[in-house]
């Protein structure tokens, strides 16, 4: 299957990078020559060029990757009406999508980096008729979760879409953390990496996480003392206010 990419950024070289390995064909289409080439270099079996000149897509299953206030820019250079647009700009609406580009079909998607390595987990939303479509697709390059609704992605985008950044910020803490009490800071990243490796896998095998807290925590121990301070500085709360923000 071509895919048809708009975009040369992070997420959309995670994603070639990703549907690549599964053997999609395809095109990029971006605005700076120089970022295409360095794509290019990095994926030499994809086509690149601009879209400054115009770019037909008549028939074609198109990805949009770009940021969300370039949506009309890049609009405007497109011709004819595409099978399938399929859009992973956060906060654009299909309505705005239907205003801007012509499409049989429209769905929404929110990836996240670990498509890099097929690990992204993507909510998808739309037109139903192209659900099993995207699936294939975003399949491709890791998970993927069909919701009913926009609004229910748009909160989606918080937990699939954002959180990598914030368990990053988590990693980050629980490293410095240890350097500070005095682990070597590539003991106390490998420590981290391994950590984070086991802990998808509990995840997997819990019924709920509360339940790998309790199996982890004994009465007055360095876990459940560790976990009283997180509670004092409301990292909880936190958390669940990023949805919010």
């Amino acid at each position: 299957m071509l895919l048809t990419i708009f975009g040369n950024g992070v997420m959309a070289s995670a994603m070639i990078s990703g549907l690549l390995k599964q053997g999609f064909e395809i095109e990029v289409f971006g605005r700076d020559e120089k970022k295409l080439q360095d794509l290019k270099e990095r994926y030499p079996k994809i086509k690149i060029d601009t879209y400054e000149k115009g770019v037909d897509i008549s028939g074609k299953n198109v990805i949009l990757c770009i940021k969300p206030y370039a949506l009309e820019i890049v609009a405007k250079q497109l011709k004819n009406k595409a099978s399938t647009l399929f859009s992973v700009l956060a906060g654009t609406t299909v309505e705005q999508l239907k205003t801007n580009i012509q499409s049989v079909y429209y769905i929404r998607a929110m990836p996240n980096i670990a498509a890099n390595f097929n690990k992204s987990m993507t909510t998808l939303t739309g037109d139903k008729e192209a659900k099993e479509k995207a699936s294939i697709i975003f399949g491709a390059i890791g998970k993927t979760l069909w919701l009913g609704s926009e609004k229910e992605l748009d909160t989606a985008t918080i937990l699939a879409g954002s959180a990598p950044a914030f368990l990053a910020l988590v990693a980050e803490s629980l490293i410095d953390g240890g350097v500070k009490e005095g682990l070597k800071r590539v003991d106390a990243e490998f420590l981290a990496r391994g950590l984070f490796e086991g802990f998808s896998e509990l995840l997997n095998n819990y019924q709920h996480p509360a339940l790998i807290k309790d199996a982890v925590m004994s009465p007055n121990g360095v876990t459940a003392k560790g976990y009283a301070v997180l509670e004092d500085y409301k990292v909880r709360s936190a958390f669940i206010k990023t949805y919010k923000s």
